[in-house]
């Protein structure tokens, strides 16, 4: 029928213009070597421009699609989509074709690279002159950037910039290029950068307003809270290294790159920025976009270059200040280091740093199964501030769905909804309130790798927000953050800010703000605040009445799980289980803020306990909350679990409840071309789904020195398979074992079988807070008793990989699969068979409980299983 009505089109063609031509067809084709004209039939795919226009006219006829086929889409500015784009009461879909998968991005793949007289290892390739870029994306992954960091000791800062007073660092006045330059700081929640403008041999003289910024209000660099932040000078040649960095210079048009030795560079996918946005979905109040769908894109290839040239000074959860304020006072850097009546009101003054991909005066918009990667700062943003919108429009989104999606390897949050500004919780259009947002069953791993204070999910402002079955894991903040303003907009206002002066420069509000009515449940929150003492996994600010915390699943944690900060008021917290952390913080020590009112029952912990300061004074009632030993999770606590996470059409090889959690429904036994071994206190769980695994052992450890001799351990293995030249590879997807020591990696020994008793026995692997071991039997007694260490980031995915070559074992590991970084030198296992058993396996380093921790991408020779 389509290809009868594409017929009839062509013959009268001569007669009525393109746009009534393409009406009769629902369905329109794109391609990424569409071309800008055409009707975007399945014969003639057109680019993603060509379809945005052609498939206006046909909406009033009923829904419309638009099919993408398989590829890359590599855009040269933004998409942009005003009510004219929507489908008012029908719908208009884009969609990748069936059985595609679609990358709409605005990098440019780098080819050409060269060896480099820059240093040993260098490469280089030329960029277009002038292009800059915070991040380079390298086979998926983000690279960091060239960096060294600094010992506390070897800088002091002034309110000018930085005293050098460690004589190591003089060579830094001797750099080219020290205006790109950058410091940047980790403090109690702040995660700040200041450019440099100048460096001597005692001095690092720093941008201006760029520093000023970011050393008044609270957690500043001069005055964290923290006893001993971190500090790094980013973005110099001569900082480049270190296996995987890079560094861009857009003056002279070149690109500069280590990879690990004996990789081409020429041979990874290495994606270059060149957009700041991607997507931009907006109208106005009077007409929003309504009536769009996305659903099976991956969104890619950004970089927001604002904190090159203002900073980022960071105040909370992406939001910042920049510019100059005429009122700050001279003496800032010490009399306003921790606030001050002038720094508070500048808070009316915030900007929220901008998506990637942005929806805004727009109602009925849904994103479905889409994967958001290798975005240089938040994922998705809806509903937020004007200052952080393409088209200057912000707020006023209704109705959005956000469901399925996977958020990975992104520069700040996965989704970012709602404003902070006075529009945002007292808006002066009542067209502008961000309600009836739901974000269900998303997967969001290993987001805020830029902008650390971000969390994975942040709501602020918003009513109704539906916050269902989300994964989120492998993040240096909090995991699900609602609310905002610390009660400063309730009604009545908060003493604590009356005090501190804010009332005296900004409005004291008598009506409530619009965060109400939200609800926060089945999330399943783990590995967090791998970088922030302050905050909590999940996480909420100021009064959101009739709203709901609920049902949600919190392991793995650091600090506080259930934080109810500044202001927050007329909540419920009931059927939560956190497991490790502390349970739950209600920040009321004052008596004079208004963190009231809220009801906390019947919930589970395993650690800690409840700090709720002047409970009774607040009303906030803390009833049936039951602490539990271990894993000894009654039933009830035992269904929150289980329950917890994204539904099963939507999972991947990233979600901890691929494989159901331990005590939960059984998966899909290993195959048949595999074997296991359980060699622990109590039996191992073990699982597989296409080429993803599961194991979760109870164990004591694997260790055999100093009179220890524990070898427990579980694990998925080849037998016959290990012999010389062979190399055993995996990715270790989450290490979900709460002690610090469990340990998920590669394993080989003369026989599997035979714990405590085999020789030639060696491991690599990936800590639950420790880094990535390389460890092994020295002495061929069947007990591991030798070890090196290597202290990186384990808070996302790793690859590690063991190597035989003759008796001698070597280990690596690798954040991207192709660039491997040696752990320790190679070691002689004398005892090693000829042959040996090879596979992944996991120990929780605790005879009482285990989780089960995730596995993708095993090989042996270089046999991957798919």
């Amino acid at each position: 029928m389509l290809a009868l009505l594409g017929a009839g089109v062509v013959i009268a063609s001569a007669l009525i213009p393109l746009e009534a031509q393409a009406a009769p067809s629902s369905i329109y084709y794109a391609a990424p070597d569409g071309k800008n004209a055409g009707h975007c039939s399945a014969s003639m795919p057109c680019s993603l421009e060509r379809a945005q226009h052609v498939l206006r006219p046909a909406v009033k006829h009923g829904d419309v699609t638009v099919q993408l086929a398989d590829g890359t889409y590599r855009l040269s500015q933004p998409l942009t989509f005003d009510a004219g784009d929507g489908g008012g009461d029908n719908t208009v879909t884009w969609t990748a074709a069936p059985g595609a998968h679609p990358v709409i991005t605005g990098a440019s793949q780098v080819t050409g690279w060269s060896k480099s007289d820059a240093g040993t290892g260098i490469w280089e390739t030329d960029t277009p002159a002038g292009l800059d870029t915070r991040q380079l994306y390298v086979n998926g992954v983000t690279a960091p950037r060239a960096a060294i960091k600094l010992a506390n000791s070897d800088v002091t800062p002034t309110a000018t910039g930085l005293t050098i007073k460690n004589p190591a660092l003089s060579y830094l006045a001797t750099l080219p290029g020290q205006g790109r330059i950058e410091f940047e700081s980790l403090g109690d929640f702040t995660n700040r950068y200041s450019p440099v403008q100048s460096i001597s041999p005692t001095q690092i003289t720093m941008k201006q307003p760029a520093w000023d910024n970011n050393t008044w209000g609270w957690d500043t660099v001069q005055n964290s809270f923290l006893a001993g932040p971190s500090w790094y000078l980013d973005n110099s040649l001569r900082f480049l290294t270190s296996t995987g960095q890079w560094y861009i210079d857009p003056a002279a048009g070149k690109l500069y790159y280590k990879p690990a030795p004996g990789v081409d560079p020429n041979t990874l996918d290495v994606e270059l920025p060149h957009l700041q946005s991607l997507i931009s979905v907006s109208g106005t109040y009077d007409k929003p976009v309504t009536g769009l769908a996305f659903a099976g894109i991956q969104f890619s290839g950004t970089s927001w270059l604002g904190p090159s040239t203002d900073g980022y000074a960071d105040q909370q959860n992406g939001t910042y200040i920049k510019g100059t304020y005429d009122y700050r006072p001279t003496d800032a850097f010490t009399s306003c280091s921790r606030g001050c009546e002038m720094f508070e009101r500048a808070r009316t003054n915030w900007y929220q740093e901008p998506a990637a991909v942005q929806v805004s005066a727009a109602n009925r918009v849904s994103f479905t199964g889409n994967t958001f990667t290798n975005l240089g700062q938040s994922a998705l943003g809806i509903g937020n501030d004007a200052n952080a919108t393409l088209s200057g429009v912000g707020l006023g989104a209704s109705n959005i769905d956000v469901v399925g999606n996977r958020f990975t390897e992104d520069g700040g949050h996965g989704v970012s909804v709602g404003g902070v500004l006075p529009d945002a919780h007292h808006p002066s259009d009542v067209r502008m309130t961000n309600k009836d947002i739901l974000i269900q069953d998303n997967t969001i791993d290993h987001v805020s790798v830029d902008y650390k204070d971000n969390s994975g999910i942040l709501s602020t402002y918003v009513t109704n927000a539906q916050i269902l079955h989300n994964e989120v894991s492998n993040v240096p903040y909090d995991g699900i953050d609602t609310g905002f303003g610390w009660g400063i907009n309730d009604a009545g206002g908060s003493n604590d800010y009356v005090d501190r002066g804010y009332y005296k420069w900004n409005p004291l509000y008598t009506t409530p703000t619009t965060l109400k009515n939200n609800r926060v449940e089945g999330n399943l929150v783990h590995n967090t605040k791998a970088r922030f003492a302050d905050g909590g996994s999940v996480y909420n600010l100021s009064a959101s009445p009739g709203s709901v915390v609920d049902k949600n699943y919190l392991f793995n944690i650091s600090g506080v799980g259930l934080y109810l900060d500044e202001g927050s008021n007329s909540l419920t917290y009931e059927n939560n289980v956190v497991q490790g952390g502390s349970f739950v913080f209600t920040n009321a020590y004052s008596l004079r803020n208004n963190t009231s009112n809220n009801v906390i029952r019947n919930n589970w912990y395993n650690s800690g306990g409840a700090s709720a300061p002047n409970a009774a004074a607040h009303n906030n009632t803390l009833t049936n909350n039951v602490k539990v030993t271990g894993a000894n999770w009654p039933a009830d606590a035992q269904a929150v679990i289980c329950g917890a996470g994204v539904a099963a059409q939507y999972r991947t090889s990233l979600n901890a409840n691929l494989f159901g959690f331990t005590g939960c429904p059984a998966t899909a036994p290993v195959d048949s071309g595999l074997s296991t071994a359980g060699a622990s206190a109590a039996s191992s769980v073990f699982g597989q789904h296409g080429g993803a695994f599961g194991v979760a052992a109870r164990g004591a450890d694997i260790w055999g020195a100093g009179g220890q001799h524990d070898d427990q351990f579980g694990a998925i293995y080849r037998a016959g398979s290990f012999a010389d030249g062979s190399t055993v590879t995996t990715r270790v997807v989450s290490v979900n074992d709460a002690n610090a020591w469990a340990k998920s990696g590669v394993m080989v020994r003369n026989d599997m079988t035979k714990a405590g008793a085999s020789a030639g026995y060696a491991v690599v692997a990936v800590t639950a807070r420790n880094g990535v071991v390389f460890a092994w039997d020295s002495n061929g007694d069947g007990y591991i008793d030798a070890q090196v260490q290597a202290n990186i980031d384990i808070y996302r995915p790793i690859w590690v990989q063991l190597t035989r070559a003759g008796t001698s074992f070597s280990a690596a590991y690798s954040y991207d699969g192709a660039n491997f970084v040696s752990v320790g030198t190679p070691v002689t296992l004398a005892s090693a068979a000829a042959t040996q058993d090879a596979g992944i396996f996991s120990t929780s380093h605790d005879v009482a409980q285990s989780a089960i921790n995730q596995f993708d991408s095993f090989s042996i020779d270089n046999t991957t299983r798919h």
